[in-house]
């Protein structure tokens, strides 16, 4: 696990940037999965900055993170929907590269079994995105989730129900999820996880100092060979500073 605290969120942002922009460099035709929600959008400000108006992204695949039950992308507030504003649109990101839970669909054990083909035939994730909930959630993989799922139907905590009303202008029901498991991000061969704000003080704290436990489901990271942490100074300050960057 390599920690880097950063003393504002843009700064935060372009060292993340710039260490994923070194990892796509050395991919011929890479597979990003993107993480919605406020840590991550900075991020994605520093590709579109960069790599908007260059082909660098052209041979980009995208597969997403999650997706709440009873949406997809035409549900403002939904994860789809975010991330069509903050870079799929942006990117001019191709139907053929981009692959997107459906959260309406019939069949969601289908749509886990689709995520997960995509996965495969573009040779595995090369970096996955993700943020932390407050209660240790990576994904939608809740406290209690076995680390041996990989893309699955998910129920939600009642504390992300209600933190997740955030995104959305009327209250909405966000009892299941569907989500990549920990088994399909720990099988990616980088993991970069984002965390911004005094909010996630607490979290980062348990991350870096509790012991791996299905209670902490973003704990089972630690043992990725390739996990990188990028903190603002606010998310990291309940832990102390010198032990890392």
């Amino acid at each position: 696990m390599k920690v880097s605290i950063s003393e504002t969120y843009d700064e935060m942002s372009k060292k993340a940037f710039d260490e994923i922009s070194q990892i796509m460099a050395k991919r011929k035709n890479p597979l990003i999965c993107t993480a919605s929600g406020d840590s991550p959008a900075g991020l994605y400000k520093e590709i579109i900055k960069n790599y908007s108006d260059q082909d660098k992204t052209a041979t980009w695949n995208f597969v997403g993170l999650d997706e709440w039950v009873g949406m997809n992308e035409n549900d403002n507030g939904s994860c789809h929907y975010h991330l069509n504003q903050q870079l799929f649109h942006p990117l001019n990101v191709s139907k053929e590269r981009l692959c997107f839970f459906d959260g309406r669909a019939i069949e969601l054990e289908e749509e886990c079994t689709k995520v997960e083909d995509f996965i495969h035939e573009k040779g595995g994730i090369d970096v996955a995105i993700v943020g932390v909930g407050l209660n240790g959630h990576v994904g939608m993989n809740e406290p209690g989730t076995p680390p041996k799922l990989k893309s699955h139907v998910a129920d939600i905590d009642p504390l992300t129900q209600q933190v997740g009303q955030k995104y959305f202008k009327e209250e909405k029901s966000l009892t299941k999820g569907l989500t990549l498991g920990i088994a399909s991000l720990m099988n990616a061969r980088n993991v970069v996880l984002m965390a911004s704000g005094k909010g996630k003080s607490e979290i980062i704290k348990q991350l870096l100092e509790v012991e791996i436990s299905e209670q902490l489901p973003i704990s089972f990271l630690k043992n990725h060979p390739s996990f990188y942490v990028f903190l603002d100074k606010e998310a990291a300050s309940l832990v102390e500073a010198k032990n890392y960057e």
